[in-house]
């Protein structure tokens, strides 16, 4: 699977762009804030119906527009073309099209045109709460299992209401015990399920991102991705049971798969607290090649691979080996950004792959001639 063509009207600094693609790799070059990663943001948007960056969608129509659209083109697994659309109207509701037929539910979408990004933001995973973790096991698991997303939404809405209840029960100074087993029901039944799910996919996951830690730190450190969920150790109408009194008090739902989380882990030690700045980087990296060829396995075929300005703080060699990682035929269709021009150039003086390099320039994106490159 691979774009091969995407056209963009007043989304985010760009009025217009029209651009074909390698179907390997395609560079886009140019200095900070020109929109390089604008056009890696309106692929995401073809893949998951959203922005990886803004969540509001309004806010990514360019400025003075009444709309944005982004079309792209896919030739999948050699079939016909696919034609995705994504049109957001100001006070509207955004439009979600394949083949000019829109979804019903976005959710629907999910899946079909796999992708993985990575991102300076992923260092998130690392740094930042559980609940961002939680929303990365979901949103891989979720790109090949629609009865998952679909558990996972219904859990949400579940413990939405659950929360609610506990609200009105301390706000009104009553307490149904009967109307709380209904949502508790609900609750145990999906919770199951989605920490039966999350286990596998740990399981099947960590080896691959052992694997891509160990080629991209030459296996100096000892690295690890431990799944801690509350539903190990009990099951979840035990700990709903037995956190009840302490739910009435604080007036939500302590106990469930809502509050799982991932550790990761250095030589035995959090990363977040004693590794370094580039061995958080080389961790995050694995993560999601991991995710890549953990998608490729379940699909069928090769995700789309996004790198935004991964490059960033990484000595030439680096840069060079994660270039020939990715141009290897377990890999598809990649996109870069670089503030480089003349390194993305040289790398692919030595590396003799099918790409494209595309200059940024104030919204404006102009393909570069795969010309010889002087040493």
């Amino acid at each position: 699977m691979y774009l091969h063509k995407l056209t963009l009207s007043n989304f985010k600094n760009y009025r217009d762009a029209d651009l074909a693609f390698s179907p390997k790799i395609n560079c886009f070059v140019g200095n900070n804030g020109v929109g390089k990663t604008n056009l890696l943001d309106a692929i995401h948007y073809l893949s998951f119906c959203k922005s990886y960056f803004n969540p509001v969608d309004s806010q990514n129509i360019r400025h003075n527009g009444e709309f944005f659209a982004i079309h792209g083109f896919y030739d999948k697994n050699g079939n016909k073309e696919d034609k995705l659309s994504c049109i957001q109207r100001a006070n509207h509701k955004k439009q979600f099209k394949l083949n000019k037929k829109e979804y019903g539910r976005l959710s629907d979408h999910i899946g079909l045109y796999p992708l993985v990004m990575i991102s300076p933001y992923d260092r998130d995973l690392i740094n930042e709460g559980s609940d961002i973790r939680r929303k990365y096991i979901d949103s891989v698991i979720s790109q090949f299992d629609k009865v998952y997303l679909d558990c996972l939404i219904g859990y949400n809405k579940a413990l939405v209401q659950r929360n609610t209840l506990l609200k009105d029960f301390y706000d009104r100074r009553y307490f149904d015990p009967s109307a709380l087993d209904i949502w508790d029901e609900k609750l145990i039944e999906l919770g199951h399920f989605i920490h039966g799910k999350r286990q596998d996919f740990i399981r099947d996951f960590t080896p691959l991102f052992l694997k891509y830690f160990e080629l991209i730190s030459g296996g100096m450190e000892s690295v690890d991705i431990r799944y801690a969920s509350q539903l190990s150790e009990r099951d979840l109408d035990q700990l709903l049971a037995v956190s009840r009194e302490k739910d009435r008090a604080v007036k939500h739902t302590t106990a469930g798969v809502h509050k799982d989380d991932l550790e990761f882990m250095i030589d035995g030690f959090p990363v977040k607290k004693f590794g370094s700045q580039g061995q958080q980087k080389s961790f995050v990296i694995a993560i999601k090649l991991a995710q890549f060829e953990y998608t490729r396995n379940r699909k069928g075929f090769k995700p789309i691979l996004l790198f935004d300005d991964i490059f960033d703080k990484l000595d030439e060699n680096r840069v060079e080996q994660l270039v020939e990682l990715v141009s290897l035929d377990s890999f598809g269709q990649v996109f870069i950004t670089d503030t480089q021009k003349r390194r993305i150039e040289h790398i692919f003086h030595r590396i003799t792959i099918d790409h494209k390099i595309f200059e940024v320039m104030g919204g404006v994106v102009t393909e570069i001639p795969n010309n010889p490159v002087r040493p």
